[in-house]
């Protein structure tokens, strides 16, 4: 099994993400989604992405389906990042939780999501996954608390 997952946006994927950021940035909110905002880590530029934030057992996580996407990488060399919908901004922390902690998240969020981001799971994973292969998989799926 590859150990790493990514699965970039290209085509109508690139056209969507900047549509539903678009909307996001103007208070829609469709499905949830929110501007993750972050400093590039090479860049020093922000760069911003649509999320879906999921509200789980009393706490807020940002999954990354895709894998090890850039806004992945800037959250771990970031102090801050910024979500945004409309107007309502918060500056927040986001720490990536360990694997082993990630399945009952990323449970809540294939139910919750799983229709929208099913094409983009590591190969063998589908959104009515059992626990155990939510957790072989788990270390490919970033998860990241949001604190503030």
């Amino acid at each position: 099994m590859n150990d790493t997952h990514y699965i970039p946006p290209a085509g109508s994927d690139r056209t969507f993400s900047r549509a539903v950021r678009w909307l996001a940035d103007r208070g829609v909110n469709l499905a949830g989604a929110e501007t993750l905002t972050v400093v590039g880590r090479v860049s020093g530029q922000p760069q911003r992405v649509p999320v879906n934030p999921l509200t789980f057992d009393g706490g807020e996580y940002l999954v990354a389906v895709r894998g090890e996407a850039q806004w992945v990488r800037n959250a771990r060399a970031a102090a801050t990042a910024e979500l945004r919908r409309g107007r309502k901004r918060r500056t927040v922390a986001l720490h990536e939780i360990e694997a082993a902690q990630r399945v009952p998240v990323l449970r809540a969020y294939l139910k919750k999501w799983g229709w929208e981001v099913k094409r983009f799971l590591p190969e063998g994973l589908t959104v009515d996954a059992t626990d155990e292969e939510l957790a072989a998989h788990a270390h490919q799926l970033p998860v990241f608390a949001i604190a503030g």
